[in-house]
Formats: structure tokens, C-alpha cells, sequence
């Protein structure tokens, strides 16, 4: 299960569809430049949870001014289905062109 942030669309047992993937591991690990071409991840969203609540306290010192607030951040919990990645994009991705780092001026 993972924590995404927070798809104001997706109801509870509904799915989404993720098609900016950077990375996809397995027998052969693909990289993309920036994104994995044909690559997709298929989430069942589980709910809608919030994160840990974070504490924010400012202060200036010799002033007595002191505040203390807090936030907690809301996530969508969902599961992997299903990752697909076409034949295709493998090679693609292997024969990307590269660039110089010194060409980008």
C-alpha cells in the first residue's frame, strides 16, 4: 500500500491510472528520459487518510512572541494492481539520445 497525495476524484474502490512513470524494475530495469514510453500503473484506491500532523512552532527570542500551529496533510491510500510496460518502450529507452553536459550553454 502506498500514500499518494491526495486525488479529490478517486472514491473508494474506484482505479487510476498512473502513465508518467520514471522507472520500471523487474528482470530488466528501464529507466526513463524523463519517462518510461508506453509504461503504466494501474492503483486501486483504498481510501482517503491523513498524514502524521507536523508541528510548526516560531518564536523570537527576548520578545516573548511565541506560536504554535500544526498541519496534517491529506493522502490517498491506494494499491498496485498491475504494472505494464510495452516491448517496445524498452528499446526506445536504450537508444535514447544522451546529452553533453557541457552543451547545454
Amino acid at each position: 500500500m502506498l500514500d499518494i497525495a491526495l486525488q479529490s476524484e478517486a472514491a473508494a474502490g474506484s482505479e487510476l491510472t498512473m502513465d508518467e512513470i520514471l522507472l520500471v524494475g523487474g528482470e530488466q530495469t528501464v529507466v526513463g528520459s524523463p519517462t518510461v514510453d508506453g509504461a503504466k500503473v494501474v492503483l486501486k484506491v483504498i481510501g482517503a487518510v491523513q498524514d502524521d500532523k507536523i508541528v510548526v512552532f516560531r518564536y523570537k527570542s527576548k520578545k516573548r512572541y511565541r506560536r504554535r500551529t500544526g498541519h496534517r496533510q491529506d493522502l490517498t491510500r491506494v494499491q498496485v494492481t498491475k504494472i505494464e510496460v510495452n516491448a517496445s518502450s524498452d528499446s526506445k529507452a536504450a537508444k535514447a539520445p544522451r546529452r553533453k553536459a557541457g552543451a547545454a550553454a
